[in-house]
């Protein structure tokens, strides 16, 4: 086992290590002891694996109740995380190809789109998440 420690790396067999013998020391006869060495001993440290805790959704990520258009748009969903609706969104847009050929940072509405993006026939990708703010109910 190898471990770096910067400039120097040490390496471990399991066992204890003595570098007297090493070629890094001349002076010292093979099989004696100096006061100076010290010897290397490796050592495993596991800390106990703890369990992960589950957090409560904030922010974005907590279900909000939605008004009754948005709720007709999404099947019915009372309550959803922003994120999600916004991912439905974007499913339904990709998968009715509302997106201008020309330019796909806009997007076309059908009637489904315009019952919550009020009433627009075009917005840019960037309004949507402004124009759903209304539909997250406090």
């Amino acid at each position: 086992m190898a471990v770096s420690l910067g400039l120097f790396s040490v390496f471990s067999t399991g066992g204890t290590a003595s570098f007297a013998n090493s070629a890094s020391f001349p002076s010292v006869r093979p099989g004696a002891h100096h006061a100076n060495v010290r010897t290397v001993t490796s050592a495993t440290v596991s800390k106990p694996v703890a369990e992960p805790k589950k957090r409560e959704p904030r922010g974005i990520m907590k279900p909000r109740r939605v008004s009754p258009e948005m709720q007709e748009f999404l099947g019915g969903m009372s309550e959803i995380p922003r994120t999600q609706a916004l991912k439905l969104i974007w499913a339904h847009i990709k998968g009715n190809n509302l997106q201008d050929p020309q330019n796909k940072k806009v997007i076309i509405c059908d009637e489904k789109l315009k019952t919550i993006f009020d009433g627009k026939e075009r917005v840019g990708f960037l309004e949507i998440a402004g124009l759903i703010s209304p539909h997250f109910l406090k």
